[in-house]
């Protein structure tokens, strides 16, 4: 084995193996220029970190937490196709921003080194989040070394000695030393022959932590050596103990399996993604279209970084160490058995109409997918769907196919029953002469339907206005709001008579306080008959001009002396308002009567 710097030290006949670390890009492709053999054993931690940041966008930023000098964060800078800074701590970052002329509304990245301190990596973020409005933070710190980082100094505090196995020149063991450093004494050591240069004692309490790149044999090693060394003191460790190292070395070394639930914290939000610690090696992922059932636009509609998850494994990439995970799945699955247990209730459930299908309509309610069919989503088949698109909407299941995991649901159920309640209501408390506001349904030749809400009535033609008319479009149109009045009520056949024309619109009215008998009033002609012509004195009254009374001279039809509209000046000869009459003569007022007194 020989290590080189550069893939032009290579000769063709060689294999090429890239360390964990990684490469930045345009090694990579001198690599592939030359058609070297090679095998890519980059950390699947680091190559995650390489794919964030090659789909990051050109007018964007990169910050990295990290070693500058460091080869992975080298490697990660060669992937960067868009401007970057690295920092190794939060003083520094501080520094660094002081020095930037960068918006504050400007889109900024964060990545970390794999092996980041943990708090320092949560210094240095509110640093930036109080710095920038628009930040979006990738949590690559490898969870293995979260781990270890953790737990080393929760055992550092109980302990009066530390050792932590691993390789001097890791940056993953040194952070680890630095942190058990701030609480007791601590040694780095790379093999189990290291151990026996330290002084230990009976009395002490020795922690013991390692790298997370640490091959298991070393650990193990190590541990059997301090084994032999308490034992050739007397002071051999007990059965339990032995165990407990063991079920935590196999628990964290176990593959995970499709299907198995876990449960983790948000760690990191991308736009397409969420990042989860599954407290595993292999880091968590969930894609936005596994986030939720309901339409999404971002993830922090749905999570937000510390949140606590339950979780279906959906895939599990060991090339990568990576995990797909899925929370809308085991939603769904909690949620199916929430509607069959509403399902035998009978009770009546809520959703969101998310989308229009051929033959009805889907619904999100509990995190699962109901259909409903066409004739179950409305209570009129005339209604369009599209109305229900996106709207929230109580419904009732009537099928639960538990094989197919199928549930179809009515909508138009529900809605019956609420018709039939604010029914009943109604005819409980309505009285005549109340006034509603209503809607104009639909319209025949003898008269106007009204919604008044649960219930429809009837304006009858002759209700619509004063005036005689032909149609009640004449009036009213389809979709008007009408303010009407009850007039009449069947409570046996349930139906309702309503009035529209008001008594102060009444145009007799008006007529009797206008108008008496001997006035003049100008009329126009309005129709003909074979004994007259009646004539419009105001609108909705009008008066007869008898045949003899329109002229001195003898006529055989009214139309001889008058126009259809003509304007004519009249004499009110008679009124009778309770037939509704009233006698005009253009005669009398032209000719007028004398009377001599002899």
């Amino acid at each position: 084995m020989k290590i080189i710097d550069t893939p032009e030290q290579a000769n063709n006949d060689v294999t090429l193996v890239i360390r964990a670390h990684g490469i930045p890009e345009d090694v990579l492709q001198r690599i592939k220029i030359q058609k070297i053999r090679y095998i890519d054993a980059t950390c699947p931690f680091v190559f995650k970190i390489h794919k964030i940041v090659t789909n990051i966008s050109q007018n964007s930023i990169i910050f990295i937490a990290g070693d500058k000098n460091h080869p992975e964060v080298k490697g990660i800078i060669g992937h960067c196709r868009t401007r970057n800074y690295v920092f190794k701590n939060q003083s520094e970052l501080k520094e660094l921003l002081k020095n930037l002329n960068i918006d504050k509304n400007s889109q900024i990245f964060v990545i970390s080194q794999t092996t980041f301190l943990l708090n320092e990596w949560n210094l240095c973020l509110k640093t930036i989040e109080s710095h920038f409005t628009n930040v979006k933070i990738s949590a690559t710190i490898c969870n293995a070394t979260k781990e270890r980082q953790l737990e080393a100094k929760e055992i550092a505090k109980i302990s009066d000695i530390m050792f932590v196995i691993g390789d001097k020149h890791s940056s993953n063991t040194a952070k680890i030393r630095d942190i058990c450093c701030n609480y007791c004494k601590t040694y780095l050591i790379e093999t189990a022959n290291d151990i026996t240069k330290f002084k230990i004692t009976t009395q002490m309490d020795i922690g013991v932590t390692a790298g997370a790149s640490t091959p298991v044999n070393i650990i193990e090693e190590a541990l059997n050596t301090m084994t032999k060394i308490l034992n050739s003191k007397n002071e051999a460790p007990t059965e339990q103990e032995e165990q407990n190292f063991e079920q935590m070395l196999e628990e964290s070394l176990k593959n995970l399996s499709t299907d198995e639930k876990v449960r983790g914290v948000v760690t990191g939000i991308t736009p397409s993604e969420v990042y989860v610690d599954i407290n595993r090696k292999h880091a968590g992922f969930i894609p936005i279209n596994e986030l939720s059932s309901k339409p999404i636009l971002k993830p922090e509609e749905v999570v937000k970084i510390g949140d606590e998850l339950d979780l279906l494994i959906m895939k599990t990439n060991d090339q990568e160490g990576t995990v797909m995970l899925s929370k809308k799945r085991l939603d769904a699955v909690k949620g199916f058995d929430a509607i069959v247990k509403a399902c035998q209730n009978e009770e009546i459930l809520k959703g969101i109409v998310v989308e229009l299908v051929k033959g009805g309509a889907i619904v999100i309610s509990n995190d699962v997918r109901v259909f409903i069919p066409a004739s179950q989503a409305t209570n009129n088949r005339s209604k369009p769907l599209e109305n229900l698109l996106k709207t929230e909407v109580s419904f009732r299941v009537i099928e639960v196919n538990k094989a197919k995991r199928r549930i179809i649901g009515s909508i138009r159920s529900v809605l019956k029953d609420e018709q039939k309640l604010a029914t009943d209501k109604f005819w409980e408390t309505v009285q005549m002469g109340t006034i509603f506001s209503g809607t104009v349904k639909s319209l025949t030749n003898y008269g106007a339907f009204v919604s008044l809400g649960p219930v429809d009535g009837m304006i009858h033609v002759s209700e619509l206005s004063w005036r005689k008319i032909k149609h009640p479009s004449d009036i009213v149109n389809l979709g008007d709001k009408v303010e009407v009045y009850i007039k009449d009520l069947d409570f046996d056949k349930r139906k309702i008579s309503l009035g529209y024309k008001k008594s102060e619109d009444n145009p007799w009215e008006k007529f009797k306080e206008q108008y008496k008998i001997g006035d003049i009033a100008e009329a126009q002609i309005v129709g003909f008959t074979e004994y007259g012509a009646f004539a419009q004195i105001i609108p909705g009254v009008d008066g007869l001009i008898h045949i003899s009374q329109i002229s001195e001279n003898r006529i055989d039809k009214p139309q001889s002396a008058l126009k259809m509209n003509e304007t004519v000046k009249t004499l009110i000869k008679d009124i009778n308002l309770e037939k509704r009459r009233v006698s005009l003569s253009i005669k009398e007022l032209a000719y007028p009567t004398t009377t001599e007194t002899l």
